[in-house]
Parts: structure tokens; C-alpha cells; sequence
């Protein structure tokens, strides 16, 4: 019997989903659909939108508003959707490479316009759908099919990126840290501007193997063992954090959002002549 949660928030039709055996991205749409349930949001006033890419395919099991655009594209259509209906909860997902690469430039200026936009990135350190072909957060030194030898290019810290550029709410989990994640989409939705949770995934097909990191069940217990939550690793020291990455929440700073301030300025101009 499918759970309860599938029943009200997914595609059940759709189901089985198609993604590997062993990647994360099921336990990360799972969590975002929890997030969803626990706000009581109404399913018809939110809107899921993807670029092309693993990840990408959540929305056609998510049983909502939901749009497949084209690759780097998700947060130009999301953007336009919010503007002409800023009433809905507008939720992106993305993979690290439709994000930060193709879709690189969209993604700072949503974050510095402050836009009401909850994005999800489904980090999995490469293109899966493709291929293997190493991404803007493949760690350095690590190998693709299209880095066979090792990427030479230093990744990406998406979190940092959203930050600088903008964006009023940063956090970051991992497939192994669900309720986590559930919390960070939560305080992301609720948060009145652009808001950035980074979910660490497994890609055991691709990444795993040629990176010699184990199956599904190793690559999970890397992310409990080598994740430090940001308020413990304030008590730290530099050599305790070698070699570990911060999970948690890292930026919630409101700040006015786009929507309202272009409203402002359409109320401001009626009845003028202008």
C-alpha cells in the first residue's frame, strides 16, 4: 500500500520512479514533498519547476503545478511564473550542472533579484543523465568521462555562491540527512525571498564508480560521517574540520522581495501621467 504522502503528493501512476538504484534523489523528492505536507500548503497554489537532468525529472512525480523546461533554464520560467502569479509557492529543482554551469547566469541574478523562489539543488558531483561528464562542483582532482584523468577546475561552493549573490536564505543537507533537508525546504518557502538549499546526493552509477567511492550504502555513510552541522563546527578546530563539509543553515537574512517591490512601482505610477 503506497504511503499516505504518496498518495496526497505524488504521481502514484508515475511510480516506480526510474532513478538508479542507490541514488538519493528519490530521498530528496521525498523530503521536499514532506516539507509541503507539513506546511499545509494548498497543492494548487504551488508550482514545481525543472530545467533537464537526473534531477529534473522529480515534477513529473510530483503531483502538483508543475513545469519540465529546457536545460539551465528552470529559473528564467520560474521567474516569469512568479511574476505573473505571485500568489504561488514557486518551487525550483535543479542539478548541480543545470544550475551552475548552463544555467549559471540565471541562477546569481535570481538570487541577487531576491525573488520569492525556493530552489532545490540536487548536488550529485556530475551529469548524470548524460553521461558522467564532470560538473562545476566535481571536487578537483576527481574524474568524469569528459575527465578521465581528473578535473583540474576548482569546484563550486554553491552555498557560498548563493550567499554572495544574494539570496536571503542558504542551507545545505544530504540524502542521508532527510529530515534535514525537509526542514531546510520548510524554512526556505517560508522565507519571503530566494531561497537556496543545496542537497547532497549520491550517484553511484557515475560518480561512485569512477571514483572508486563504494556502493549506495558507502556513499551514504560518507555523508554521515564526513557532514558537520554549521553549529558544531563553530566549536571546532581547523584540523577537526580537514577533510569535512558543513551542513545546516548558513544565511537567513530577509530582505525585501522582488515581487512586492515591482508591485510598489506599478501602484506608485496609477493614476499618473507617466
Amino acid at each position: 500500500m503506497p504511503s499516505q504522502l504518496v498518495e496526497q503528493y505524488f504521481r502514484a501512476d508515475n511510480l516506480p520512479q526510474i532513478w538508479c538504484p542507490g541514488c538519493g534523489h528519490g530521498i530528496i523528492t521525498r523530503a521536499i514533498a514532506a516539507a509541503i505536507e507539513q506546511l499545509d500548503l494548498d497543492p494548487n497554489k504551488v508550482c514545481v519547476v525543472s530545467g533537464i537532468g537526473c534531477s529534473s525529472r522529480a515534477p513529473g512525480y510530483l503531483d502538483f503545478n508543475t513545469l519540465h523546461t529546457t536545460h539551465g533554464r528552470a529559473l528564467a520560467f520560474a521567474t516569469g511564473i512568479k511574476l505573473a502569479n505571485p500568489d504561488l509557492k514557486v518551487i525550483v529543482i535543479m542539478g548541480d550542472g543545470d544550475s551552475t554551469a548552463i544555467g549559471g547566469n540565471h541562477f546569481i541574478h535570481a538570487c541577487r533579484r531576491n525573488i520569492d523562489i525556493t530552489t532545490i539543488i540536487f548536488n550529485n558531483n556530475i551529469y548524470g543523465m548524460t553521461g558522467g561528464q564532470y560538473s562545476p562542483t566535481t571536487p578537483k582532482f576527481d574524474k568524469g568521462t569528459t575527465a578521465p584523468y581528473g578535473n583540474i577546475d576548482k569546484a563550486f561552493d554553491v552555498c557560498d555562491l548563493a550567499g554572495a549573490a544574494g539570496a536571503t536564505y542558504v542551507g545545505r543537507a544530504t540524502s542521508y540527512h532527510a529530515n534535514m533537508v525537509t526542514t531546510l525546504v520548510k524554512n526556505g518557502i517560508m522565507n519571503e525571498g530566494f531561497s537556496l538549499i543545496e542537497a547532497i546526493s549520491g550517484c553511484p552509477t557515475y560518480y561512485g564508480r569512477k571514483n572508486k567511492k563504494g556502493g549506495p550504502v558507502d556513499m551514504m555513510k560518507w555523508q554521515k560521517d564526513f557532514a558537520v552541522n554549521v553549529t558544531a563546527a563553530a566549536r571546532m578546530t581547523p584540523e577537526q574540520l580537514e577533510g569535512k563539509f558543513l551542513i545546516g543553515e548558513f544565511k537567513n537574512k530577509p530582505e525585501p522581495e522582488y515581487t512586492k517591490e515591482y508591485q510598489r512601482i506599478i501602484d506608485s505610477l496609477k493614476g499618473s501621467d507617466v
